[in-house]
């Protein structure tokens, strides 16, 4: 079942970029934003809302398939074939949102591939952030390698666009929600321990910082907040996630953050200013969805024309890109 996002999500970010001015470089299907150039080049601002979207002609509807937690293990050749089939079907570009393997190895990243060629082959753009899992065996850059030399856009701290949406993505980290939040206080590996927490908040807000389209999504494989992880023993929660991932998606405005990790969580929530959250955890969209589908679909408006093929930044405003701007 496809959940488009409510009017009152698109009026509150609306609010926050009425005067927001809009740069960006464009490179291919997926964009990579130029951050050497892109503050020369400016488009002219635009409200952001359904009503004003309409009036420019952002009628066209972009959908947005997003799944976590697969666990692809070195056994797992041809368990996701037929659910990667259908989301080649149904969706214009693919998010997968940590815990993309189970023990972080290269093998398991390699089955992963293979098990994507559905939606690789169509080539449709997908995203994916890290989880905890992939790290499980010091192999994290080997299985990044792997995935991206297959077609896959890896995110940890960095920012894209597709058709005109932009996109941040972070792995996340844990630290608790709230007042109960970990603070930085006592011993030297606490204190790092929460580093941690505050590094993964810096690299999101660095990412959406860099994005100059009016429609954000921020990936992350923690939660950003509380509401999406109850359901799990409150025992386990503070390793969840921690609510220092959810003062950038508040402060940039983003359309919707989406998230793993909480297997037996909650499927929604809201920041502190009402931006939804999705949890798609493979095991709770299987419950939480009607139809048991393990995975959820964001159903967004986006610009009749679509995005460019050339890089807007000046310095490169006649140059064409086929994967990545040369700037980054």
């Amino acid at each position: 079942m496809a959940i488009p996002l409510q009017e009152s999500d698109f009026l509150l970010i609306n609010r926050a970029h009425r005067a927001y001015l809009r740069t960006r470089s464009v490179v291919g299907t997926a964009t990579v934003l130029c951050p050497q150039h892109e503050g020369i080049s400016r488009l002219s601002g635009r409200r952001f809302g359904i009503a004003v979207a309409a009036a420019e002609g952002m009628t066209k509807t972009f959908r947005l398939g997003a799944t976590a937690d697969l666990h692809c293990k070195i056994s797992s050749a041809g368990a996701f074939k037929d659910l990667f089939a259908r989301l080649a079907e149904d969706v214009d570009a693919l998010a997968l949102c940590g815990d993309l393997v189970d023990y972080g190895l290269p093998a398991e990243a390699e089955i992963l591939l293979e098990e994507l060629n559905p939606v690789l082959r169509k080539k449709i753009p997908t995203l994916a952030v890290f989880g905890n899992h992939e790290f499980e065996s010091g192999k994290a850059d080997q299985v990044q390698k792997i995935l991206t030399t297959g077609g896959i856009t890896v995110l940890d701290g960095g920012a894209c666009e597709i058709n005109g949406i932009g996109f941040a993505g972070i792995k996340g980290f844990s630290g608790g929600f709230g007042e109960r939040v970990l603070e930085p206080w006592g011993e030297s590996v606490i204190k790092r321990f929460v580093r941690e927490a505050v590094d993964e908040a810096l690299k999101l807000e660095s990412a959406l910082a860099r994005l100059r389209t009016s429609q954000r999504i921020a990936l992350l494989h923690y939660a950003p907040i509380a509401q999406t992880v109850s359901g799990e023993p409150p025992e386990v929660h503070p390793f969840l996630g921690c609510s220092r991932l959810e003062e950038p998606l508040d402060r940039y405005g983003v359309t919707a953050a989406i998230h793993g990790h909480a297997h037996r969580g909650s499927a929604e929530g809201r920041t502190k200013s009402g931006i939804p959250v999705f949890n798609v955890a493979m095991g709770l969209m299987e419950l939480a969805s009607a139809d048991h589908r393990p995975y959820r679909i964001l159903e967004l408006p986006v610009p009749r024309t679509g995005p460019s093929a050339e890089c807007r930044c000046r310095v490169h405003r006649r140059q064409s890109h086929t994967k990545r701007c040369s700037c980054t």
